[in-house]
């Protein structure tokens, strides 16, 4: 047992339950561990006791008199960001647990509580209020996307910074990655995110109207132009311009776009007069525009003009967190209802390298969907390709020796966890190992709390 620390010396641990008994409990737990504890037994008693102690950790019951644990949650996420919130439910209701993380809860135990496994909890969340806050500076995303992976954490939290700014943004990263989901984020947090985005696809746009597309014409222009025409360049003014694909421009009209960049001015197709137009541009590519560059394919002057600031989005394979909770919020999407993979189709989406990206996976979900005809995804409703890599789960276990997970192994823990309620202890029984070790294997995975992720195949 863990020595315990001078009073005062230790962060303050707030148990907030209505059962009083739960209390003397969760509290003698937090004493064991050198640990300082308040207590309240209702949601109004707990804003008081926050205010004046502010703790270093929140115990949150849900069923509170008066307002719930999760009616409360946001509130208190938002005005104290920097405190950890475990939930605490008596329900087994792993969705509602989920949930809660969804919108701020940095972990959940299910009532009857193990005891061990709340020093666990508790150990690797107290003081880490400080770390928490510094280390992701994200707002909440919105259901639609997806971010478990570290990979994709960091692309967030720069676009996040620079979103505060008007300066041109490079968004690369293959076919299929989420790019425009990317930069529909940058416009979002921006000061613009009142104003337009508009996006163009430069390889949709036909080469003989391009120039039109971009910058608009005059009537007269050329052979059936009878009309005037905007613009994209025009309807995005107040907001925000996304040129995808941006290394397919023709060389003539790359010149345009950098002088429209230069001076804030585009002139339309048959026009000799300049126009002022407000925008931010955001461009994207799966091409090298470095080798662009050198061949000249693409403008130097241009590519250092949008290039101020670069992002590179990763391919699906090389953020494998992220997999799964796309695959179940694209399943739930097509399915109109929460679906299952079974343990061999979860192997198999997990091993296969998706050349294709989301955009792949949210094809091959669709597909399983279908032929599902059910809540149940097994490898045979997979494409050939993937379904090709499902396994029994009974591979060697050399990766997980060497402090990795198998694919099988990650399908087994997220399957098993699944059929157990989200109740770890009971889960850790069933795979045969200690309570302790599937809470490491947990971390390892990165997907305990997955958030309903969505469509980032643009």
């Amino acid at each position: 047992m863990p020595m315990r620390s001078k009073p005062g010396k230790q962060p303050l641990i707030l148990i907030v339950d209505d059962d009083e008994a739960h209390r003397k409990l969760f509290a003698e737990v937090v004493h064991s561990l050198g640990l300082r504890v308040a207590e309240a037994g209702s949601a109004d008693e707990a804003w008081h006791r926050i205010a004046d102690e502010h703790p270093g950790l929140i115990l949150l019951d849900v069923r509170l008199p008066g307002k719930s644990g999760l009616e409360i949650l946001p509130d208190l996420k938002k005005k104290y960001p920097d405190i950890p919130i475990i939930l605490i439910t008596a329900y087994g209701d792993v969705r509602e647990a989920v949930e809660a993380m969804k919108i701020g809860a940095v972990d959940y135990l299910l009532k009857p509580v193990d005891l061990e496994e709340l020093e666990t909890v508790i150990l690797d969340h107290v003081g880490r209020g400080e770390e928490l806050a510094t280390k992701s500076r994200l707002p909440p995303l919105p259901p639609h996307v997806v971010c478990v992976s570290a990979a994709f954490q960091k692309v967030l939290e720069t676009a996040y910074l620079v979103a505060q700014s008007d300066a041109p943004v490079l968004i690369l990263g293959p076919s299929g990655s989420g790019k425009e989901v990317v930069a529909r984020l940058i416009r979002d947090w921006s000061s613009r995110r009142e104003g337009p985005f508009v996006a163009a696809n430069c390889a949709g746009l036909p080469e003989s109207l391009i120039e039109s597309e971009l910058f608009g014409h005059v009537a007269g222009a050329f052979t059936g132009a009878t009309a005037d025409r905007m613009g994209y360049f025009r309807a995005a003014h107040g907001g925000t311009l996304f040129l995808d694909e941006i290394g397919e421009l023709p060389l003539s009209v790359q010149a345009k776009l950098l002088r429209a960049l230069e001076t804030g001015e585009i002139i339309p197709v048959g026009s000799e007069k300049p126009v002022r137009t407000d925008f931010r541009l955001l461009a994207a590519t799966n091409r090298n525009l470095e080798e662009f560059v050198k061949t000249g394919r693409f403008r130097e002057d241009l590519y250092y003009r949008i290039n101020v600031v670069e992002l590179t989005v990763p391919p699906l394979k090389e953020r494998r967190e992220d997999i799964l909770p796309l695959a179940e919020f694209f399943g739930r999407q097509f399915a109109r209802q929460p679906v299952r993979f079974s343990p061999q189709a979860m192997a198999a989406l997990l091993s296969y390298h998706w050349p294709g990206n989301v955009r792949q996976l949210r094809n091959a979900i669709q597909r399983a969907c279908l032929l599902a005809q059910g809540n149940i995804i097994l490898p045979e409703h997979l494409p050939p390709e993937v379904a090709a890599l499902a396994s029994s789960g009974h591979e060697a276990t050399q990766e997980c020796e060497e402090g990795r997970l198998s694919a099988v192994e990650r399908a087994t823990i997220l399957s098993t966890l699944a059929e157990c309620g989200g109740n770890r202890t009971l889960a850790a029984r069933k795979l045969g190992i200690s309570r302790r070790a599937l809470i490491y294997k947990l971390k390892a995975l990165e997907a305990l709390s997955p958030p309903s992720g969505g469509d980032q195949s643009r």
